[in-house]
């Protein structure tokens, strides 16, 4: 295990995003001493929960921003920052503008590792897919220009065991291949129980999260896929084997 203190900064699209498995590995990391930030692009509020319960986008907005703040402090998070920009609408959006949105947050808050969803994006869903397209050509361009403090661009995901497709919610969820699986965290109870935790923060959320299955899912492991990099076997730690510093 790296015994240097890593900041890590997890990015995703929408809230719970960040509880849907990878709360347990955030809850892991901060117990190992590492700051944990989060980043979420959205508030959520066009999900299709605002018509069940009566709500506007910008109120559904707002209600999952309290939620937010639940898991916040639940998990105890280093920082966390959640932006208003258009769910749902990521793809009508000048991805250099969203370049530049993320890019001030990375640079606010200089993270060794960022943590953000794969090319297919789990679900598939196309703000997952702009957000990794964006926060990867953005990680190079950093690179490319010298920025020395990025050690590592990893992407959480669901492997793929040979198994029938998964679908959960009406998304057949799209996996990753064995030999694309770069770091696997072994999950302790405390972990899972601070996923679990994260999950109930998200009141207007229980039922899609009772029927997703995904404390099942992720079981007692969760799975990366690191940019650029190849480890087999796989890594147990993901600030485990850091690539020398590509800039000065």
């Amino acid at each position: 295990m790296n015994s240097a203190i890593m900041k890590y900064l997890y990015i995703f699209p929408h809230p719970d995003d960040e509880s849907f498995g990878p709360a347990a590995g955030m809850h892991q990391q901060l117990r190992q001493g590492h700051e944990v930030h989060l980043l979420t692009l959205t508030k959520g509020g066009a999900t299709q929960q605002r018509q069940r319960l009566g709500l506007s986008i910008d109120e559904m907005g707002e209600v999952r921003h309290q939620e937010m703040l639940a898991v916040q402090q639940t998990l105890g998070l280093t920082s966390m920052t959640v932006l208003d920009l258009p769910d749902s609408g990521l793809k009508h959006m000048d991805p250099r503008e969203l370049e530049e949105v993320v890019r001030y947050q990375i640079e606010r808050l200089r993270p060794d590792i960022v943590v953000s969803y794969p090319v297919h994006g789990i679900s598939g869903f196309h703000d997952h897919l702009v957000m990794h397209a964006v926060i990867k050509r953005l990680y190079l361009q950093m690179l490319d220009e010298g920025v020395g403090y990025l050690k590592r661009l990893a992407f959480f995901t669901v492997p793929d065991g040979g198994g029938p497709a998964i679908e959960t919610n009406g998304f057949r969820l799209k996996q990753s291949l064995p030999e694309e699986i770069d770091c696997i965290l072994e999950l302790n109870e405390e972990n899972i129980d601070a996923m679990k935790r994260a999950l109930a923060c998200y009141a207007t959320y229980q039922e899609t999260i009772e029927r997703s299955g995904v404390v099942e899912l992720i079981g007692s492991r969760l799975h990366f896929e690191i940019f650029n990099e190849t480890h087999q076997p796989a890594l147990s730690d993901l600030a485990a084997a850091l690539p020398a510093v590509h800039r000065e």
